[in-house]
């Protein structure tokens, strides 16, 4: 397997411009609310953001007493009990459906981080503590020396670099570098030993700029497994294995948005079938039900199609996919008859599946997917512990090769601690000439975000 640690090779490339948004810790997020909580506002916005990432959204009810929980006792807005009129109740609407004010969560509907809806969650609050997970992320990789910084400097369509040049007439003066233009300033009257004094008289040959790189667009798909193992809590750290996912993925979509809007980035959950997920839906992702249906199985086939129908799309000549598994592949599509007449006279005890109108439907309005029934709809199911069923393995591989020949990379990112997976996984990379990582998930989002700089560098070196 290939252990390549992209971190260690973003040190000195990247510089992160912070757009004034936030320029220290002590500034707060513009919540509309009464001066106590506005105090808080960091601590419920990442408590907010821990619970949307549950495999279980809470309700607005349990939201506001985990809210409540999480305050001080002095910070806490004007609490009353069951059934109590406060004078001010008409200005803040009852959002609970029991009766019983909620006053943390009436504050986060007016303020817009808030909505009155199953996805309560709304793009404001995404954006908000998808930047803080950004931040807290990069601030991580700092402290381990990746190298990673910010700068107030911004270019338009390019990637600064913390090497200058002499300003050439005509380029953008943004990209100056202001204290260098001064040093050489100082440094020429000096060397023609005259006398230096305020202001300082400034020509064009000591303006320096900031070098850069033109910047490559690239489109990558996230393929995330939503088969129900990734449900199970990993050795060591709190999160599941898909709420650490998730978590990385925010932060992934929130690098985007903020630094690199050329590059395109989507998302697709898959099982037994896959869905294409509008990135904003990403805290309410779920994994499949074991038992209810079969969509829990894990078809990587279907994750690798569906993938390459949007690539397809995408006008970026640098395209990849990046797979995020804990599991072998269990299902694969059926093409036509007679490679299911195949399967049956071999194997006669074997399953298929295909997803009635209702699982599609229920898909759609419980679990916000739009299962892909055009690409095919017929799976071979076939479960075997720790190893890949011969028939859904080649056709796996197979269909990883047809998306290398359309220009498409491939890596898998594995979050399991079972060992067995690293051989076919090692199988499918080396058939595609991809990388692997095996890796623990409370690592994920470290890996993902260097991963990508790694890949952004070597594209534009």
């Amino acid at each position: 397997m290939h252990r390549h640690d992209p971190a260690s090779d973003t040190r000195n490339y990247i510089y992160f411009g912070n757009e004034h948004e936030q320029n220290e810790k002590n500034t707060p997020i513009d919540l509309d609310m009464d001066q106590n909580l506005r105090r808080f506002n960091d601590k419920l916005l990442d408590v907010i953001g821990r619970e949307v990432l549950k495999e279980k959204t809470p309700t607005l009810q349990e939201l506001e007493y985990t809210l409540q929980a999480a305050l001080p006792q002095n910070a806490k807005p004007n609490n009353h009990k069951k059934g109590t009129k406060q004078p001010d109740a008409d200005l803040r609407p009852n959002y609970s459906k029991t009766g019983m004010h909620l006053p943390i969560i009436g504050q986060l509907i007016q303020s817009g981080y808030i909505k009155d809806d199953t996805k309560w969650l709304t793009s404001k609050a995404f954006i908000s503590i998808g930047g803080k997970i950004l931040k807290d992320l990069m601030q991580s990789l700092k402290n381990d020396g990746f190298g990673l910084h910010e700068t107030n400097s911004l270019g338009n369509g390019s990637v600064i670099l913390d090497t200058t040049k002499k300003y050439e007439i005509g380029n953008d003066i943004k990209l100056l570098n202001v204290p260098v233009s001064l040093l050489n300033a100082v440094q020429r009257i000096t060397r023609y030993r005259e006398p230096l004094c305020l202001p300082l008289q400034i020509t064009s040959d000591d303006f320096e700029e900031f070098e850069t790189i033109q910047e490559v667009r690239v489109a990558v798909v996230y393929c995330i497994d939503l088969s129900s193992t990734m449900r199970y809590s990993a050795m060591y750290g709190s999160m599941s294995r898909i709420e650490a996912a998730k978590r990385a993925l925010w932060g992934i979509v929130s690098l985007n948005r903020k630094f690199f809007p050329m590059d395109s980035i989507y998302i697709v959950g898959f099982g037994a079938l896959a869905s294409k997920i509008n990135p904003n839906d990403i805290p309410y992702l779920k994994t499949f039900e074991p038992g209810a249906d079969l969509l829990h199985y894990t078809n990587y086939q279907a994750a690798f199609r569906l993938a390459s129908k949007i690539l397809q799309k995408d006008t970026a000549l640098n395209k990849r996919i990046v797979l995020i598994t804990d599991g072998h592949p269990s299902a694969c599509f059926i093409e036509d008859e007679s490679e299911y007449d195949k399967i049956l006279s071999n194997r006669p005890h074997s399953y298929f599946y295909t997803p009635d109108n209702d699982v599609i439907e229920f898909a759609k309005t419980h679990l916000f997917m739009n299962l892909d029934v055009t690409s095919n709809k017929l799976v071979y199911l076939c479960y075997r512990y720790k190893q890949v069923d011969q028939y859904i393995g080649e056709k796996t591989i197979s269909e990883a090769k047809k998306c290398y020949r359309r220009g498409i990379d491939i890596d898998t990112v594995m979050i399991s601690e079972d060992d067995s997976l690293l051989g076919y996984v090692n199988d499918l990379e080396k058939a595609v000439k991809g990388r692997s990582y095996y890796l623990n998930p409370e690592t994920i989002d470290r890996v993902l975000l260097t991963d990508y700089l790694y890949k952004k560098k070597l594209l534009m070196t």
